[in-house]
């Protein structure tokens, strides 16, 4: 049953928009708790987080602005509840099927965050790329920090769980740039 706070116009929109559609909308919101509102033809739709990238983001910010023109694809047209829910990494190719090809590669780059089980260090050279986890059985010469410079091989990079494992790297012998 459609949710009776919508209007007729918003219901005859609802039933023309369908799950898979590719649609393009205008960002009219960012709320403080994270979602992002897009205007899809007079409707409101939303975004949650982990819909707007693949890479690991600290705030909608990070990925889209207000007033920002979007292409994402409609997930779900809830009429019940009056909604319809979108993504933008649906439009995108995973960057980690990218960087699992790279399994044995020696790269440099920060400590990010030390924790109980490890230390983990960005292996892309971007604000946002993606950090593996040096398990802490691997940390050879004493503790680490973060900020810490170390050069880390890629031993393993498990898409579905959206984790990178580390192994100590020797240092290779023409300096590859972190990606």
């Amino acid at each position: 049953m459609p949710n009776p706070a919508l209007n007729e116009r918003e219901l005859a929109f609802l039933r023309t928009v369908h799950q898979g559609q590719i649609i393009t909308g205008t960002v009219t919101e960012i709320a403080s708790f994270g979602v992002t509102f897009v205007d899809i033809g007079g409707f409101t739709a939303m975004i949650n987080i982990p819909e707007l990238s693949w890479r690991p983001i600290n705030h909608p910010c990070d990925v889209v602005a207000v007033g920002q023109e979007v292409t994402a694809e409609i997930l779900d047209v809830d009429l019940e509840r009056g909604r319809v829910s979108l993504s933008l990494k649906a439009l995108q190719e995973d960057p980690l099927l990218d960087l699992q090809q790279q399994i044995g590669r020696t790269v440099t780059g920060p400590v990010t965050k030390v924790v109980p089980i490890g230390a983990f260090v960005r292996i892309e050279d971007a604000v946002h790329g993606f950090e593996g986890l040096l398990h802490a059985s691997e940390l050879t010469g004493g503790t680490v920090e973060t900020g810490d410079v170390l050069t880390v091989k890629i031993i393993e990079v498990d898409v579905a769980r959206r984790r990178i494992a580390l192994a100590p790297g020797a240092h290779p012998t023409e300096p590859e740039p972190a990606r």
